[in-house]
């Protein structure tokens, strides 16, 4: 399965939330990779950071919700969600709106 999705970066982050990526805290790697999720990118479009991810489990939103409850990722969340800003249209859709695949070539 394959996940892109986009989140808005607040200019004034720009910077800083590229410095924290280029060194992302081993726990909160480990957690994405004991989730089944690979080859996880993120890229910066003016504004717009779009993220795109593989995932080869059986439970995509269990295994997200593990992510979501481990304590090295909450903490990672604190220091860049206040850096982001949200293109949901609803709270049930996530922080990062996912983005429907149009085509794909193997």
């Amino acid at each position: 399965m394959r996940v892109a999705s986009v989140v808005e970066l607040r200019p004034e982050y720009e910077q800083e939330y590229i410095e924290l990526h280029r060194a992302v805290w081993p726990e909160v790697l480990a957690a994405l990779k004991a989730a089944h999720v690979s080859n996880y990118s993120i890229y910066l479009h003016g504004n717009l950071l779009i993220s795109y991810l593989e995932y080869d489990g059986d439970d995509y939103e269990a295994d997200m919700a593990r992510v979501a409850e481990d304590e090295a990722t909450q903490r990672w969340w604190q220091i860049t969600d206040p850096m982001q800003r949200s293109l949901r249209e609803s709270d049930s859709e996530g922080w990062w709106r996912r983005l429907p695949e149009v085509f794909h070539l193997d």
